[in-house]
């Protein structure tokens, strides 16, 4: 297949998935996996786990630099950016139609029976996904046992970098006392860069603000929030409602949770403001990838990064069932949440070539239908 055909079919995957992925960062790396691992075969199930270890060593949206990995791997450097693009994009028109509704009208349109059924249907997905991956992580009991201390570390409230890291220097310790060596490498973390606060903000000012936000967030998206309240309203530039608005728009569109950004930036100063914002959420994503991906294959090859990195795969898989058990307890709260997930559940198991997106949108008309009753 020539790169352009590569191209046209990753722009076509990473739309559509930027079209339906509902749930966060957890569902769309599930819903990716089953695309391009099960499906299509473009990497292998081990090399996808050393892209999901790796993108959680690194600030930025897990999810969004899991696309741009995977169109690095499929059609090089222009596959990256086709495939963040392409991801990115839907989300960013559907907030920035929404975020000029809510500065015409002042209130948010009314989808929540939808989201009601796509929460529970999108556990499913992640269930499998993490059931599949789990698989391929678990190469011994040690690694297992690593597995479970980060899942019940990440339940009872510690960080998940922290976790993540935790069991990735574990898997270390546990290398260098089978080889009877000491001396630990350590890892140096990312310097973290301030940009100085003027009392006014421009379109320049907004696109350094979320430039700085999108090079040092780390986690999942939600994170982002805590940054916002922070950087705007504590500075008077947000009020605390629209940023509470802005999640709830995080929440009801599907794609990357960072397109936040483009509601706020729109907030901030109208569709210039929402152009900014989202170069600067994302820019730093591209870049961190396109350093990373290339050093990937190398790092596997020695020993002691494989140590590390096994660990963090392991890791990676705990905290995706974490999310999970979390998205449950909040979400399986009635008969009707309940009857999706269990069905949703069926479905991803038993049909297993079911594509993810009529899951979601199943899950979402039967959600609708159950609200009438």
């Amino acid at each position: 297949m020539s790169q352009k055909n590569e191209l046209k079919e990753i722009a076509k995957l990473f739309f559509k998935l930027g079209s339906i992925a509902f749930g966060g960062p957890a569902a769309h790396i599930a819903m990716m996996e089953d695309e391009v691992v099960k499906k299509r075969k473009w990497l292998t199930q081990e090399h996808f786990l050393d892209l999901v270890g790796a993108t959680n060593l690194i600030p930025g949206p897990n999810s969004t630099e899991m696309t741009m990995h995977c169109g690095y791997e499929r059609a090089g450097r222009k596959g990256l950016f086709v495939a963040g693009i392409c991801f990115i994009f839907p989300a960013v028109v559907i907030t920035s139609v929404l975020a000029w509704l809510y500065q015409t009208y002042g209130q948010l349109p009314e989808v929540a029976p939808f989201i009601y059924g796509i929460k529970p249907a999108v556990i499913s997905i992640i269930i499998m996904a993490a059931f599949r991956l789990g698989k391929k992580a678990l190469k011994n009991t040690e690694l297992a046992i690593l597995g479970i201390i980060t899942l019940v570390a990440n339940l009872l409230g510690v960080n998940e970098i922290i976790a993540l890291f935790g069991c990735g220097f574990l898997g270390l310790g546990l290398y260098y006392f089978k080889q009877n060596t000491g001396a630990l490498k350590s890892f140096i973390p990312l310097l973290l860069f301030q940009v100085t606060d003027p009392t006014k903000f421009g379109t320049f000012k907004i696109f350094l603000t979320f430039l700085k936000i999108g090079a040092i967030l780390y986690g999942s998206g939600y994170v982002l929030f805590a940054f916002l309240d922070t950087e705007l309203v504590a500075n008077g530039w947000l009020t605390r409602q629209a940023l509470i608005d802005a999640v709830a728009i995080g929440q009801l569109t599907p794609g990357p949770v960072l397109s936040t950004a483009t509601f706020i930036g729109w907030q901030m100063n109208g569709i210039a403001g929402a152009i900014v914002a989202t170069l600067g959420i994302f820019l730093p994503s591209f870049l961190f990838v396109l350093i990373l991906h290339p050093l990937i294959p190398k790092m596997r090859r020695l020993k002691v990064i494989r140590a590390f990195l096994d660990a963090v795969n392991v890791a990676a898989v705990a905290l995706i069932v974490a999310v999970c058990v979390e998205m449950a307890r909040d979400t399986l709260t009635d008969w009707r949440t309940i009857l999706i997930g269990a069905a949703s559940l069926i479905i991803v198991f038993v049909f297993k070539k079911t594509n993810s997106a009529f899951i979601v949108l199943g899950g979402a008309m039967v959600g609708y239908l159950l609200t009438l009753i």
